[in-house]
């Protein structure tokens, strides 16, 4: 089993930040992969080949904005933060193998936060589902939809993503107003969100979904690649939590 990527196992963001400093003038532009997954043009992602900067450090503006609203007690120790792409089939693995276990164990506990920051790697649908669970975040349902998408998967590029899935989606989430939401779909409402969070993604360096950082009590930040098992996450968690 793969071991767990870690990042800045040892110092807070404001020393990673300093370390940064110092070291940014080592760096030197890569190409990017050419197997990168292919990025909608309208979220300004270079082409593949293009010369790239190298990934950035994993500062609270990269990993706390453009994201959902928290799931859980705003004030949490612990920070929770996944990249994921509704079409994934690993992200909705994660959301069906390992979710469940995190939010009960940790997250209706008050022990972690979790965000959402889109990283849209797929396609247009994916984009489109993304605009949906944000348009019912207006509403205060931004989870209840998210979790709506994922249960409803279909899998990668066979077309339920597309608005009309997401309006069939909208009429099993309760509580919903779906004029108010049909309206803020209409009008592309939060593309630019979207757009920036997988911008956010591409600085970090990040090639893929799911992806997760954790913050911890400390301000230590660590990063884990893929869907994981749950062994994994405790193991993270749990030392995120004791600093």
């Amino acid at each position: 089993m793969a071991s767990i990527e870690v990042s800045l196992p040892s110092m807070g963001i404001g020393a990673a930040i300093a370390a940064a400093a110092i070291l940014a003038p080592l760096y030197a532009l890569e190409l990017a992969s050419p197997d990168a997954p292919a990025m909608p043009a309208q979220l300004g992602v270079p082409a593949t080949g293009a010369l790239e900067p190298p990934p950035a450090e994993p500062t609270p503006e990269l990993l706390l904005s453009n994201a959902s609203p928290f799931l859980g007690n705003p004030a949490a120790p612990v920070t929770l933060i996944e990249f994921g792409d509704y079409q994934c089939a690993f992200c909705h693995r994660h959301f069906e193998r390992t979710e469940p276990t995190i939010v009960s164990e940790y997250v209706e506990t008050g022990k972690v936060r979790m965000l959402f920051k889109d990283f849209v790697v797929i396609g247009p649908d994916s984009v489109t589902a993304a605009r949906a669970a944000h348009c019912a975040g207006d509403q205060g349902l931004f989870w209840e939809f998210h979790d709506a998408i994922y249960e409803a998967y279909g899998g990668e590029r066979t077309g339920w993503a597309s608005l009309e899935g997401m309006r069939q989606i909208a009429g099993g989430v309760g509580g919903l107003d779906a004029g108010a939401w049909g309206s803020c779909m209409d009008a592309g409402t939060h593309e630019a969100r979207i757009g920036a969070s997988s911008a956010d993604a591409r600085a970090l360096g990040l090639s893929g979904t799911p992806a997760f950082y954790v913050i911890g009590s400390d301000g230590d930040v660590y990063l884990m690649r893929g869907a994981r098992p749950l062994a994994e996450f405790v193991d993270v968690l749990d030392r995120a939590i004791a600093g």
